[in-house]
C-alpha cells in the first residue's frame, strides 16, 4: 500500500468513502499514525487512523473540483440575474449610486479563500477575504474589523464533531466551534465599543449552532450538525450586501438557495446592507 502523506487526496474506506479529504498532517501514537483531515469539497474536518485511508485517483479529484467550479458559475449567474432586479436598474437609470454591503470573510482554508474572492469579484461586490487559521481567528479579528470596517463579516473554515451524535450542547465536542464562537464574540465587542451593527454569519461543517447564535452571530451552521456547502456562507453574504438597508431577511429569505435550506444554515435575521445614494 501507498505511504499516506501530507497533502494527499484520500477518502475513508470505514466510511464508504463518501467525503473526499486532504491530509492536513499526521500525528504519531503508541496506537498507530493518526491523520488529520480537512474536506476537499466540504467544509469539515476530521481525523482517521492512517490504514482506513485510501488515496483518491487524480481523475476523480479533478473530477469533483470541474464540478465545484461549475456550481459556483452557476450560483454567479442565477446571483447576476437575481439582483440585477428592475428596482436597481431604475436607481441606475436614475443616475443613483448603489452602494452594496463591505464584506470581511475570515477563512481558515486556503483554497476555499481564494474561490470565496472570487465569487464576489464576479458579483461586483466589495469584500475582503482573508485566510487566517480557525484559531487565530480570534485574537486579529478586532484590528481587523477597525482596519476594514465592513457592514458584514464571515467567520468560517473547518470544523467538525469529534463525537458524533452526542454532546451537541458540549462546545469541546466540536473541532473549531470554540474559535468561532470567541470571534463572534469579539466582533460584538468591536460592535459595542465603535457604535456598529454588523451582520455574522460564523460556522462551517457541523458547527455548534445555539452557541454561535447565542454568541451573536446573526446566521450560523448547523442546526442539523450536516455538513454545508461551500457556497452557503458565501450566499447568505451576497444576500445580505444585495438587499436595501430598510429590508429585514430572515432565513425564510435564503434557505431555498442554500445545498440543504434550513438543515445546513439558520439564525434571527438581520437587516440589508445596500444603499442607494
Amino acid at each position: 500500500m501507498n505511504r499516506i502523506r501530507k497533502g494527499d487526496v484520500v477518502a475513508r474506506r470505514s466510511h464508504n468513502k463518501d467525503i473526499i479529504f486532504i491530509v492536513k498532517g499526521i500525528v504519531k501514537t503508541k496506537n498507530g499514525d493518526i491523520a488529520i483531515l480537512k474536506g476537499l469539497i466540504d467544509r469539515i474536518e476530521a481525523d482517521s487512523d492512517v490504514e482506513d485511508l485510501e488515496k483518491i485517483k487524480r481523475q476523480t479529484v479533478k473530477k469533483n473540483l470541474r464540478l465545484l467550479n461549475e456550481k459556483m458559475e452557476e450560483k454567479i449567474k442565477d446571483a447576476r440575474e437575481r439582483y440585477h432586479s428592475e428596482s436597481l436598474q431604475e436607481a441606475k437609470r436614475g443616475n443613483d449610486k448603489v452602494v452594496t454591503g463591505r464584506i470581511l470573510h475570515l477563512d481558515g482554508d486556503k483554497r476555499y479563500s481564494q474561490k470565496s474572492h472570487q465569487y464576489y469579484k464576479k458579483l461586483g461586490l466589495n469584500a475582503m477575504v482573508i485566510n487566517i487559521p480557525e484559531y487565530k481567528q480570534p485574537k486579529v479579528v478586532y484590528n481587523l474589523l477597525k482596519t476594514y470596517n465592513p457592514d458584514i463579516l464571515v467567520i468560517t473554515g473547518h470544523d467538525g464533531m469529534i463525537k458524533k451524535e452526542m454532546g451537541f450542547y458540549d462546545v469541546y465536542n466540536y473541532r473549531n466551534s470554540k474559535y468561532f464562537i470567541d470571534t463572534v464574540k469579539e466582533a460584538r465587542r468591536y460592535d459595542e465599543e465603535n457604535h456598529k451593527n454588523l451582520m455574522i454569519f460564523a460556522g462551517a461543517c457541523q458547527s455548534y449552532f445555539e452557541g454561535l447564535i447565542s454568541a451573536g452571530a446573526n446566521f450560523a451552521s448547523s442546526p442539523a450538525r450536516i455538513l454545508i456547502d461551500f457556497l452557503d456562507p458565501l450566499v447568505v453574504a451576497e444576500k445580505v450586501a444585495f438587499t436595501e438597508k430598510y429590508k429585514y431577511i430572515t432565513i425564510d429569505d435564503i434557505y431555498f438557495e442554500l445545498r440543504d435550506g434550513k438543515k445546513g444554515v439558520g439564525g434571527i435575521g438581520a437587516n440589508g446592507t445596500m444603499r442607494v445614494l
